[in-house]
């Protein structure tokens, strides 16, 4: 059913200047990438419950190219992601070092005076290296094949999870204060960002950091997507039943909910942990239908950089009708880009939260193979459900795919 447009109800937010990572500067070549809007994006906040378009910068202007893309619409994106929803994502801090022993890197990060640490454990397969990598929040919920090493590290330690109480704790407030914008998501990817930034300057780890992915499930797989957001880096992103607030879109599961499905909402989310920045409360308690993007262009942030969603029909809760259509919402960005089968979306339903069906091993086998072991002949092309879920792009949209030059 399409939903009917609420009336607007205007809110004039100023711009924000947010540091960003990985961005591609303006070029002399390319006025387009210069304006104000591609990187401090000014908008008015009004009603719209349609999947806003990705194509569409807040100036009003459609790009056309991939160059505007790349150094114009995906910085305005990353700008409202953290303008809206995150909270700031810092830049690099001035010094990031690691130390190597047995088989624990330690992070040591200093920035305008403060200095904090923590430690991360390295699996390594046998050989001669440097391994490619997979970061995986809390523990690797997927099965890691061999020729790949595995990072786990304590996401939590970073940003604490613990109710809304919980916020403002962890590593990142240690060293940013307990008052920044950031949400513990935000906080995690900032921990992905600096260990890429130990592995590049620790050979002794072994680790091949142009070959890292990045993992979790559930609240994990949150912010394994955000982390593949985030840094440029993150060669292939595997998040595993992120549901709401991850591969879900928030007005597809709002929809859900007003079709009398028990499924986690904005209004709910909020409600329950530090997972988001203070800065989303006024979507949750209010209507998302406001928010000026949704998570298809979260996961359109990873392109063209390898992405496979993996999610489960069992789980209600999580979206699942919500994530289906939310990511071959995003995969229309892949298209445009070129590159559809670098975005994979494989949906199984089975009991068991976080497990791993044996029938969602070959495409996680050809992401890995093409993305990470460079087999590039690896056959990635992959959008199934076993849900027999029924989503009208033309209806959710509203908006045409351009084939960018």
């Amino acid at each position: 059913m399409l939903l009917s447009v609420l009336s607007a109800s205007l809110l004039a937010i100023p711009a924000l200047a947010l540091p960003l990572e990985g961005l591609t500067p303006a070029t002399e070549a390319n006025p387009l990438t210069k304006r104000q809007d591609c990187s401090n994006p000014s908008v008015q906040l009004s009603a719209n419950s349609k999947l806003p378009d990705p194509f569409l910068l807040t100036s009003g202007q459609r790009i056309t190219s991939k160059e505007q893309w790349t150094s114009c619409r995906r910085r305005e994106l990353l700008s409202l992601l953290q303008q809206y929803e995150s909270g700031d994502f810092p830049p690099k801090p001035s010094s990031v070092t690691g130390s190597f022993s047995g088989n624990q890197l330690t992070i040591n990060v200093s920035d305008n005076g403060k200095s904090v640490s923590f430690s991360v454990s390295i699996s390594t397969p046998s050989g001669s290296g440097p391994f490619p990598a997979i970061i995986a929040y809390g523990y690797p919920s997927i099965p890691i094949p061999n020729g790949v090493a595995t990072i786990t590290f304590n996401n939590d330690n970073l940003g604490a999870q613990n109710g809304l109480n919980s916020r403002g704790q962890g590593v990142f407030f240690n060293l940013y204060g307990n008052q920044h914008s950031a949400s513990s998501i935000t906080a995690w990817s900032w921990g992905v960002s600096r260990i890429i930034d130990a592995l590049e300057s620790t050979p002794g780890a072994n680790i091949d950091p142009t070959r890292i992915g990045v993992t979790g499930c559930s609240r994990n797989g949150k912010g394994a997507l955000f982390a593949g957001a985030l840094d440029e880096r993150v060669a292939l992103t595997i998040p595993q039943e992120s549901g709401s607030g991850g591969a879900a879109c928030w007005r597809l599961s709002d929809e859900q909910q007003r079709r009398g499905q028990n499924v986690q909402t904005a209004s709910q989310i909020i409600t329950e942990n530090t997972w988001f920045s203070t800065r989303f409360d006024q979507f949750g308690r209010g209507s998302v239908n406001n928010l000026p993007f949704d998570h298809h262009s979260l996961a359109a942030l990873v392109a063209p950089r390898g992405l496979l969603v993996i999610e489960n029909t069992s789980q209600e809760w999580l979206g699942n009708w919500s994530t289906y259509g939310c990511m071959r919402t995003a995969q229309e960005v892949y298209k445009s880009l070129g590159v559809p089968d670098n975005m994979g979306y494989s949906q199984v339903g089975h009991s068991d939260h976080c497990g791993f069906p044996s029938s969602q091993q070959p495409e996680l086998t050809a992401f890995i193979q093409k993305f990470l072991l460079g087999n590039t002949s690896a056959n990635t092309s992959v959008m199934k459900s076993d849900g027999n879920h029924n989503f009208d792009l033309n209806e959710w949209a509203g908006w045409s795919t351009p084939n960018l030059s």
